[in-house]
C-alpha cells in the first residue's frame, strides 16, 4: 500500500482537531460551545480539503493514515 504524502495544512488541521477533541474531553464549566464549534469547523476543513480530490474515491485508509501521521504514529506505515 502506498502511503500518501499529505499537505502540511491538512496534517496541521488534523492535529488541531485532535487537540480540540482532547480539550473537549476534559471536564470544564465554560468554553464547551466554542470548542464544539471549532471541532465542527476543523472537521469540515479536513473533509472538504482539496487534497481528497486528487485521491481515488472510496479509500478510507487514507483518512486513517492522516490521523496516524498527525499523531506521529509511524509504526503502521513502516509495517506495510
Amino acid at each position: 500500500m502506498d502511503v500518501p504524502t499529505f499537505p502540511a495544512d491538512l496534517v496541521q488541521a488534523q492535529r488541531d482537531l485532535n487537540a480540540t477533541y482532547d480539550a473537549l474531553a476534559t471536564p470544564r464549566q465554560h468554553g464547551n460551545t466554542a470548542l464544539r464549534r471549532r471541532l465542527l469547523l476543523l472537521s469540515a476543513r479536513i473533509w472538504w480539503h482539496p487534497f481528497w480530490n486528487t485521491r481515488p474515491p472510496g479509500r478510507p485508509a487514507d483518512r486513517t493514515e492522516l490521523r496516524r501521521q498527525a499523531r506521529g504514529d509511524r509504526r503502521a506505515a513502516r509495517a506495510a
